[in-house]
């Protein structure tokens, strides 16, 4: 697979399946990526068919010591964008899951990595494979939150005033969170962007369940940025229960005024 070094969300990436095919991906992928992230560069990665998207959470206080605060699936992708992620990962042999966390460690701990960032994994079935790190906080960092108890907000400020990192030990994990993103998309046709003025938006006040949005009664949506217009996550006990709290979230919510994905979710 072709991709764009300066950036990602599938802008400047292509499949590669023949020898032949390959100048015109390098040639199509560079240009896409100078017209989106300013730099012609590219890199070649191995490409594995029908992945599973897997992340570890960690964060470095620049010597060296790293602390992991678990591990999210972002496999429920349209275009190489996230639309549903969670924590902690389900179905995964623990092995797979400790080789990734201690992968994670080990990589950012030899950069002495400061910050919150996100190690990025793919997994076949069998094995599991590096594709980058996000120096930054995620927008599914909020499910991790929700199942250890920190803000990774927070968490950034004490970093940058060179607090002592939160040991590995004192960062537990309980029950499963979700998290979906609504876009402004026509999920009925090709899920082209949507812009227009919100006539109506009512988002229910539900316990453990989290809403983020700049969206009010007039917002006008313009089609300059990326159509996502609000994340929803919720927690429960164990997955069927956030699924569960999740639907009825989705259900109770209005949103009026665009197309969207709420049905589609």
């Amino acid at each position: 697979i072709v991709k764009a070094s300066g950036g990602g969300g599938g802008k400047g990436m292509r499949i590669v399946r023949a020898e032949a095919e390959l100048y015109e991906a390098v040639l199509i992928c560079s240009q896409e990526a100078a017209n989106s992230f300013k730099s012609q560069a590219i890199l070649l990665e191995k490409y594995i068919e029908n992945p599973r998207h897997l992340e570890v959470q960690i964060f470095g206080d620049g010597q060296g010591n790293i602390t992991h605060f678990f591990d999210r699936e972002c496999s429920v992708q349209r275009r190489y964008q996230k639309i549903i992620e969670e924590a902690p990962i389900k179905n995964i042999p623990e092995k797979i899951r400790s080789g990734m966390l201690a992968d994670a460690i080990k990589l950012t701990a030899h950069i002495k990595y400061k910050n919150a960032g996100t190690v990025e994994f793919v997994y076949d079935g069998n094995n599991f494979y590096f594709i980058e790190i996000n120096t930054r906080l995620q927008v599914e960092h909020s499910v991790t939150e929700m199942i250890t108890g920190y803000d990774l907000v927070e968490l950034q400020i004490k970093m940058s005033e060179n607090v002592q990192l939160v040991k590995q030990e004192e960062v537990k994990a309980f029950g499963h969170a979700i998290e979906v993103r609504i876009y402004a998309e026509d999920c009925y046709q090709n899920f082209m962007p949507q812009s227009g003025t919100i006539k109506k938006v009512e988002f229910p006040n539900f316990h453990q369940v989290r809403i983020d949005s700049r969206l009010y009664n007039g917002y006008e949506l313009k089609s300059y940025f990326d159509p996502m217009i609000a994340k929803i996550s919720v927690y429960d006990t164990n997955k069927p229960k956030a699924i569960l709290r999740l639907l009825h979230v989705l259900s109770d919510l209005v949103l009026l005024g665009v197309n969207h994905n709420l049905n589609f979710l």
